[in-house]
């Protein structure tokens, strides 16, 4: 029997199979709200079989927006925008997901297609915020660093948009704290250079995930499983580095989150990232040991039989496709075919061309 296509049960919320949409970056919404490309990019990929969609990166507040042209869930007519597509998703016997996100010293810059670097003031961008004062590179813009006040207000954002995204219908929470943004800069001791309470030690480092994924566990059901996004690795010899991140992820269950979705980079611009297939499986089936949590593998994840395999190992628990999924919104039902599985929520629309 099929691992990959078994149901997974996180709290009241069940996973029909282990296959989930990864968040991609759209740089399609408007002053932060979902389009209908959001409908059709998720829609199609529910209709595809997979048991988790998880949204783009929606940004807490305007200025934690990657581009000026990012998702985000930080009014009530955004979390309104979402319910068309919340709805599809369930109709389709998927979990919608929404990631929550501050870009940090990574904010105000070009959608890829617009163009390269910083989008200046004058030109529709904004003030970005960091642990620490210094660009991610030479034409990203120049943060200010963060204040107590800063920190406080940017959990409160959190917690708002989780309770929104509640409101919206999703079903899950994931909080991205990975790929160098503002939290990724908080731990890592490449991006955080400050000498109060929220730096030097590990413990201090990482003070600021803990007390959102705190937040935003008790302003959000029970029943609803929290998922958190971190890089695993700076890929950088005395950056964050896997051991370190088995200590976060322990931390963070200890607060109530049930998932670690297990990525890496972004926090160095130069990194030597080895780019193989399931290159970061490895951390997620080390923090699932170690840590004693649920996790997510995500990485070049190309085919049924490898996804299989990273499930049926005990690698991790939920495999999340990206690129994969734009080349095969359907996936999971081509999966099934090759893995032998009799799927019983096959579109009724498409029961004659099956």
């Amino acid at each position: 029997m099929s691992k990959l296509f078994s149901p997974l049960k996180i709290r009241n919320i069940e996973l029909k199979n282990r296959i989930a949409v990864s968040p991609m970056c759209q740089y399609s919404s408007a002053n932060g709200v979902p389009t209908d490309w959001h409908l059709v990019h998720l829609g199609s990929r529910a209709a595809g079989g997979a048991g988790l969609i998880l949204t783009e990166a929606a940004a807490v507040s305007p200025i934690g927006r990657i581009s000026p042209d990012d998702s985000g869930i930080w009014n009530d007519d955004q979390a309104k925008a979402y319910k068309r597509i919340t709805s599809f998703i369930k109709s389709q016997n998927s979990v919608p997901g929404i990631q929550l996100a501050h870009a940090g010293r990574k904010a105000s810059t070009y959608s890829p297609w617009k163009g390269k670097g910083e989008v200046k003031i004058e030109d529709g961008g904004w003030q970005t915020l960091a642990p620490t004062p210094i660009p991610f590179a030479e034409n990203y813009p120049h943060p200010s660093e963060m204040s107590e006040d800063d920190i406080k207000l940017v959990i409160e954002q959190f917690s708002q948009a989780a309770e929104r995204s509640i409101d919206a219908g999703f079903e899950i929470i994931e909080l991205h704290f990975a790929h160098g943004y503002l939290v990724h800069e908080f731990y890592s001791p490449v991006s955080n250079q400050r000498k109060d309470r929220y730096g030097r030690t590990l413990e201090n480092r990482c003070r600021f995930a803990i007390e959102i994924a705190k937040s935003v566990r008790e302003v959000i059901p029970n029943e609803i499983p929290l998922f958190v996004r971190i890089s695993s690795t700076d890929w950088i010899e005395g950056g964050w580095d896997i051991d370190q991140s088995i200590q976060l992820a322990k931390w963070l269950k200890d607060v109530g989150v049930d998932l670690i979705d297990c990525s890496s980079g972004g926090n160095v611009l130069n990194a030597n990232i080895p780019l193989t297939p399931g290159y970061q499986i490895p951390f997620s089936e080390r923090i699932k040991k170690e840590a004693g949590i649920l996790t997510g593998g995500v990485g070049l994840i190309t085919t049924a039989e490898q996804a299989e395999e990273i499930i049926s190992s005990g690698k991790a628990d939920i495999v999340l496709l990206a690129r994969q999924m734009l080349r095969e919104p359907y996936f999971a039902h081509n999966a099934a075919k090759k893995l032998n599985v009799e799927l019983k929520d096959f579109p009724n629309q498409y029961l004659t061309v099956k």
